[in-house]
């Protein structure tokens, strides 16, 4: 039965561990002598080829979950540079757009004056100020917020 497994898994283009014989017709499978009587035996479904065995996805399944989360993301599992998760120009360009916003809102609720935003404006483009904190800081040490009753009455 070994030569016949062996025959068989080269008719099949497989390795003989992944030959089945179907067990109830065993007599049939020992009596096939020649490779015509074993591709006979293959087509009507004597002798079978097992399924590859796959590697499972179940576990990078469940770790695509957790990254989803926003886990699996400390200092240990990154990789590159400093500056190749989020690069220089990105986080410039986070910074600034944050104290933009903040300073388009100030205007517009008219605790800024005309002239001191476009001063600061161009202060938040030179790289002045490191965030909003830090222009809130700057606006009360200097006394540039106007209360919005001031604003209203000038």
């Amino acid at each position: 039965m070994k030569a016949k497994k062996q025959l068989a898994a080269k008719i099949m283009k497989t390795s003989p561990k992944k030959v089945n014989f179907a067990v109830e017709h065993l007599e049939e499978i020992k009596k096939a002598i020649t490779r015509s009587d074993m591709r006979g035996l293959i087509a009507v479904g004597k002798i079978s080829k097992s399924k590859a065995n796959h590697q499972s996805r179940a576990r990078a399944r469940k770790i695509a979950i957790q990254k989803s989360k926003g886990r699996r993301k400390g200092k240990g599992s990154r990789k590159g540079s400093k500056f190749s998760i989020i690069s220089r120009k990105e986080q410039w360009m986070a910074r600034v757009r944050v104290q933009r916003v903040f300073l388009r809102e100030l205007k517009d609720k008219q605790m800024l004056s005309t002239g001191d935003y476009r001063n600061l404006y161009s202060k938040v483009k030179g790289g002045y100020f490191r965030n909003r904190r830090h222009i809130k800081l700057y606006l009360t040490e200097r006394n540039l917020v106007q209360k919005k009753d001031e604003g209203k009455s000038k």
